[in-house]
């Protein structure tokens, strides 16, 4: 009974939205699972392994950061072509590899947890073109970093998930930016606002994912919150560790929960909202495995133009 007032109120939520019946998307999925859907609910494509991040680009090729496996057990870095051919980009050297951004000229900016926390920058051959120690804590490897994503400067932005930060590195490597992402009113940081995902936008703003402390933020230049997204906001407690993040061309905001579906198998896996914090259009696929991160490929069949903001 309960599941069954869940799915109406959800029902009745997008009839009173109206935009969130025509919206549709397809994406890419990295997670548990992986693989794309298209706009219908539909797998087009599948990959065996788990991952954590990844993008399509303009030819097809597929780049992901793979979950440590026996062969790889630091993770790796895999390009897959659109004829299903794999390369072995990055192998992991150790314990995790965290994320993987290709950029504009054709390289790939990658991030290794571990002893020795590092960004590096490589080419498609694999050989390093930078290669920097991050600042962040030690102990916990799987807590040292996630989304690292080079800026249009040639500077880097990474966020640091138990150091509650979110830090701007040059090309060099030294911090030239940091904000603190620990929740105002809450010094001791009982409320997890671990950042996750850090996107620059055009406007000088950083959109954030705290994951645990389930809250999106949007900060600016100075690092104060100038927009944030939470579950009051929301027709229930749909934010269950937001952890990717896509900005889309019109201002809204993607997002993905990691836990949906986990204690609600009717939580949305993935959220759209605009800039009004108004539902636009969300995906639920009632499966306990998470999406950790992903990317809109387009919307209602058209293609997403420009490199994505995630």
């Amino acid at each position: 009974m309960y599941r069954l007032l869940i799915a109406i109120v959800l029902l009745l939520s997008c009839e009173n939205l109206g935009l969130a019946q025509t919206v549709k998307h397809s994406f890419l999925a990295c997670g548990g699972e992986t693989y794309i859907m298209d706009q219908d609910g539909k797998r087009t494509w599948t990959f065996a392994q788990s991952t954590r991040d990844g993008y399509v680009q303009p030819d097809g090729t597929i780049i992901l950061a793979v979950n440590q496996s026996s062969s790889y057990p630091g993770g790796s870095v895999i390009e897959v072509k659109a004829d299903g051919t794999e390369k072995v980009i990055w192998k992991g050297s150790q314990s995790e590899v965290n994320s993987v951004q290709p950029t504009a000229d054709g390289n790939f900016v990658i991030t290794e947890a571990g002893p020795l926390p590092r960004l590096l920058e490589v080419d498609r051959q694999g050989k390093i073109v930078t290669d920097f120690a991050l600042d962040c804590q030690k102990e916990n490897h799987h807590m040292q970093t996630r989304m690292a994503r080079k800026l249009q400067d040639g500077t880097f932005l990474v966020p640091h998930l138990l150091d509650f930060a979110v830090r701007q590195y040059s090309a060099g490597g030294k911090v030239i930016l940091s904000f603190d992402t620990t929740v105002q009113g809450d010094p001791e940081r009982k409320i997890h606002s671990w950042p996750f995902t850090a996107i620059r936008q055009g406007n000088g703003r950083t959109m954030v994912c705290l994951t645990n402390g389930n809250r999106v933020v949007e900060l600016d230049a100075g690092g104060k919150v100038v927009w944030q997204l939470t579950n009051d906001d929301l027709p229930g407690p749909w934010l269950q560790d937001p952890c990717g993040c896509q900005v889309l061309p019109n201002g809204n905001v993607v997002i993905t929960s990691y836990a949906g579906g986990r204690k609600d198998p009717n939580a949305p896996k993935l959220i759209e909202v605009n800039r009004d914090k108004k539902v636009i259009w969300t995906h639920v696929d009632g499966k306990q495995s998470g999406i950790h991160h992903f990317q809109i490929l387009d919307t209602n069949g058209q293609k997403l133009d420009g490199i994505p903001l995630k």
